[in-house]
C-alpha cells in the first residue's frame, strides 16, 4: 500500500512538469491549478495510508495489556477454638485451664468464672451435681475456685481441649487410672497417687463455712507449679485440635429459623436434672445471651461480680450406670468414647433444635448436629454445656416439659405432662467416705 501510494505521488509530479512545459499561459495556469491540487489530495491520501499502517504496526508489535490480578485475601486472624472470637496468637497456643468448681450452696461465691469460655455441668452423687469451667485466658487472676473434687468423666470431657487440669482429690479407685495417664496433666490439692500439689493451693478460711470450700489457688501458684511439675505450657502436638465448634463468621448469627422445628427457647429450668441446684438459665433478647442462675439467685463471679453468661446451650443425653451395683459414683458413656449417635438439643438465640452427637476418642472434640446430619453451626461467644442421664434426667422449656422419650422439639405441653423434680423432692447426699477432697 505504501508502495503504491508513492508511485502515485511520482506520475503526479511527471505528469505536472509536461503540463507546464507545454500548456499556454492561460489554459496553462489553471491546468497547473488542478495538478497542484490532484498532487495536494494526493500527498494528504498517502500520509494518511502511511499514519494507518504505522498505526498498524503498533498495535501489532504490543502485546494487549493483562488484566489486574485479584488482591490478596486477607489471612485469617487466629481464634479461640471455645469462642470462635479473634484472639491472641500467643495467647492462643496457651494450654487452657480446667477447674473443678463445686456447686453446693455455701460454696458459692466463686472466682475466675468470668474468665471461663466452656462451662460443663454434670450429675454427681445424691442429686448433687459439679461444674467444670474450661478458661483460655486465665493468666493475671488474683483468685481461682474455691477447688473441688473431681470424677472420671469430667477428666474425658476435659481432654478435648488439651487443658491443666486443677482439682482437690476424687475418688482414687474410679478415677486414679485416668488421672495418673502420662498423657494427663493435673494438679491434684490433696497431692497422694493421683498427683501432687506442687504448692499451687491455700485456704481462706470463712466463718461457717465447711473446709472443703476453701481451697483456692491463683495464675501465679499455677505458674510457679505448671514449672515445678514440667508441664508443657503451649498445646501439645498430636493432642490438640484447633477446631471443635463450626461458628458462623463475624457478623452472622445462627438464629435457628431455617428449622422448621424450632422452638422458642427463654427460659430453661434443668431442675428435673439438677434437682438440688435447680441451674437455670433466662433468656435477654437485648443482647442474645442466656444469664445463669443456682439455687434460684444469679451465678456470679466473687471478684468482679459479672453474672456468667453464654451465647450458646447444649443439652447432651448421655448413657450411664453406676460404676458397681452397691456405689454411688457414677460412670458416663463418655468415658467410652465410640462411633455412634446419642441425641440432645441445641439453644441461642431464642431458639431450640434437636441435635444428636458424638465424641470419637479422649482428645476429640464432641461434635453436634442437626437433624439433616449437618454439623451445627454455632455462634460465636461462650457455651454452657448439660450433660444428663439419657433415660432419668428432664428439663423444662418455656414451661413445656421434656423426658427422656422426647427426642424432638415440643411446641405444645401434653395435657398429662408432670411437673419437675423441686427442691423438696431433692435429697443432697454427703461425699463417699473414701473420696480424697
Amino acid at each position: 500500500m505504501r508502495t503504491r501510494s508513492l508511485c502515485v505521488l511520482t506520475a503526479a509530479l511527471v505528469l505536472s512538469t509536461a503540463i507546464t512545459a507545454c500548456g499556454g499561459s492561460s489554459s496553462g495556469a489553471q491546468t497547473q491549478q488542478a495538478t497542484s491540487e490532484t498532487i495536494s489530495a494526493t500527498t494528504q491520501a498517502a500520509a494518511t495510508d502511511t499514519t494507518v499502517i504505522e498505526t498498524a504496526a503498533e498495535a501489532i508489535s504490543k502485546p494487549a495489556p493483562m488484566p489486574e490480578p485479584e488482591p490478596e485475601p486477607e489471612p485469617e486472624p487466629p481464634r479461640s477454638p471455645l469462642t470462635g472470637k479473634v484472639m491472641d496468637e500467643e495467647l492462643l497456643k496457651q494450654r487452657p485451664l480446667a477447674v473443678m468448681y463445686p456447686i453446693n450452696q455455701q460454696a458459692q461465691p466463686q472466682y475466675g468464672l468470668d474468665r471461663v469460655d466452656v462451662f460443663y455441668e454434670i450429675m454427681e452423687e445424691g442429686d448433687m451435681s459439679r461444674q467444670m469451667g474450661i478458661m483460655q485466658d486465665w493468666q493475671g487472676l488474683d483468685r481461682i475456685g474455691n477447688i473441688r473434687s473431681i470424677r472420671s468423666y469430667f477428666v474425658y470431657e476435659a481432654l478435648e481441649w488439651d487443658p491443666i487440669i486443677l482439682h482437690f482429690g476424687g475418688p482414687v479407685d474410679y478415677t486414679g487410672e485416668i488421672l495418673t495417664r502420662e498423657d494427663v496433666d493435673n494438679i491434684n490439692g490433696v497431692g497422694g497417687v493421683m498427683g501432687s500439689d506442687y504448692g499451687a493451693y491455700y485456704r481462706i478460711p470463712r466463718d461457717g463455712i465447711a473446709i472443703e470450700h476453701t481451697a483456692y489457688t491463683d495464675s501465679e501458684n499455677v505458674n510457679d507449679a505448671i514449672d515445678e511439675a514440667g508441664f508443657e505450657r503451649e498445646h501439645r502436638e498430636g493432642y490438640y485440635h484447633e477446631k471443635h465448634f463450626t461458628f458462623a463468621k463475624d457478623g452472622e448469627i445462627n438464629t435457628l429459623e431455617q428449622y422448621p422445628d424450632a422452638v422458642d427457647a427463654h427460659d430453661i429450668d434443668m431442675a428435673g436434672s439438677y434437682p438440688v441446684t435447680r441451674s437455670a438459665l433466662y433468656y435477654d433478647e437485648d443482647d442474645h445471651l442466656y444469664y445463669k442462675t443456682l439455687y434460684g439467685n444469679d451465678q456470679c463471679d466473687g471478684a468482679t461480680g459479672e453474672q456468667m453468661a453464654f451465647t450458646n446451650i447444649f443439652i447432651q443425653r448421655c448413657a450411664w450406670t453406676h460404676v458397681t451395683e452397691d456405689s454411688a459414683y457414677l460412670w458416663f458413656r463418655i468415658e467410652e468414647p465410640r462411633e455412634g449417635i446419642d441425641d440432645g438439643f441445641y439453644i441461642t438465640n431464642g431458639k431450640m433444635i434437636h441435635v444428636t452427637w458424638e465424641k470419637k476418642d479422649d482428645y476429640e472434640p464432641t461434635v453436634y448436629y442437626d437433624d439433616n446430619g449437618e454439623e451445627v453451626t454455632v455462634n460465636q461467644g461462650r457455651t454452657m454445656v448439660f450433660i444428663i442421664r439419657d433415660d432419668t434426667d428432664d428439663f423444662s422449656i418455656n414451661g413445656i416439659d421434656y423426658y427422656p422419650d422426647d427426642h424432638h422439639t415440643i411446641k405444645e405441653a401434653p395435657e398429662d405432662s408432670s411437673t419437675t423434680a423441686t427442691e423438696a423432692e431433692a435429697t443432697p447426699v454427703e461425699e463417699p467416705e473414701d473420696e480424697e477432697w
